[in-house]
């Protein structure tokens, strides 16, 4: 990908929605409307718009999306035109797209000449048939995680984040978090006053507080239902209790080395994280739903200490466990 220098106001920057059959709506007007409204933003304090937005896809035209809403697309451009950001869509029709060489290949060569590569939510798998992620970080819907990791072994698929930048490439989590990846772009080209002003505009958070951990690890460990559900409903009844990997594995009723192995490979967790999870998991509900004091609250779930419990809620929520609750509860 180049780099060319940054757009004046006077040559808006080009950004690129890339569309298919059955796409996710808001993957493309989540995206558009934060950039959208960063132009009128802009436009209203007598600047320039700093964007030119295009919604593209192969055949161009009317695009049903899996909502059933036809978007208006244009074609897909030449390679050489001018391009500053290229994002990619997902949807229930990525894996349709991402089996097309023609686009694959179309998206490929495009990038060449994008400063910037951007995916939202399952457009991840459409962007790693490219192998543009090879090697590199990258962000998908938490459900879709392990299959991400399993199809492209050479991406290096992170569950926890709302959105991750590698390099020039950035990959958002699921549907809503391209919102979040699109407010991010915004602040870094155009300032974070500006892109404040989106947010609150769109009465959304700026920067969201904590990842895709926050709104259910619970849900997150479904993948694993048929191999590890009884173990998991054994884990949230005893997490007060030490849970070491041989309690674990005994539990499941295998060594502690096939269990190991067997459990990440169907989680994308190491046993160890996932208890994590399941215990900032519990104590996010209790801190929501009851006055216990966080100490408590902490015996409960089996941290140990309330240094452990802040730091695993630093790492996995982005928020101390008191500001969780001033922040969230009712």
């Amino acid at each position: 990908m180049s780099k060319p220098p940054r757009s004046s106001s006077a040559a808006p920057r080009v950004i690129e929605i890339v569309a298919f059959a059955r796409v996710q709506l808001l993957d493309v007007s989540g995206p558009l409307q934060v950039f959208s409204t960063a132009n009128d933003i802009v436009v209203e304090s007598g600047g320039a718009p700093p964007y030119a937005l295009r919604v593209v896809a192969q055949a161009g035209g009317n695009v049903i999306a899996s909502a059933g809403l036809g978007l208006a697309a244009d074609r897909l451009p030449p390679l050489d035109a001018a391009l500053d950001t290229l994002i990619i869509a997902g949807g229930d029709g990525v894996q349709a797209a991402a089996a097309d060489p023609a686009l694959v290949n179309w998206i490929r060569r495009r990038a060449k000449s994008a400063r910037r590569v951007a995916s939202v939510c399952t457009g991840a798998f459409l962007l790693a048939a490219t192998g543009l992620l090879d090697g590199r970080r990258a962000a998908t819907h938490w459900s879709l995680c392990v299959e991400l990791a399993r199809k492209f072994p050479a991406v290096k698929v992170e569950p926890d984040p709302i959105f991750v930048r590698d390099g020039p490439i950035w990959t958002s989590a699921g549907v809503t978090a391209g919102i979040d990846l699109a407010l991010a772009l915004v602040e870094k080209d155009l300032g974070r006053t500006i892109a404040l002003a989106v947010a609150r505009y769109l009465v959304v958070f700026l920067k969201r507080p904590g990842g895709q951990a926050q709104f259910s690890t619970a849900l997150s460990l479904q993948a694993a239902e048929d191999k590890f559900g009884a173990l998991h409903d054994w884990i949230n009844a005893h997490l007060a209790d030490e849970i070491s990997l041989a309690v674990m594995a005994r539990q499941a009723g295998m060594s502690q080395r096939s269990f190991s192995r067997h459990y990440t490979e169907a989680t994308g967790l190491t046993p160890g994280r996932a208890i994590e999870r399941l215990r900032v998991e519990a104590a996010r509900q209790m801190l929501l739903q009851s006055r216990l004091p966080i100490k408590r609250i902490c015996q409960r779930c089996g941290f140990g200490s309330e240094e452990t419990m802040r730091r695993s809620f630093l790492r996995l929520i982005g928020a101390t466990p008191q500001d969780y609750r001033s922040r969230f509860s009712a």
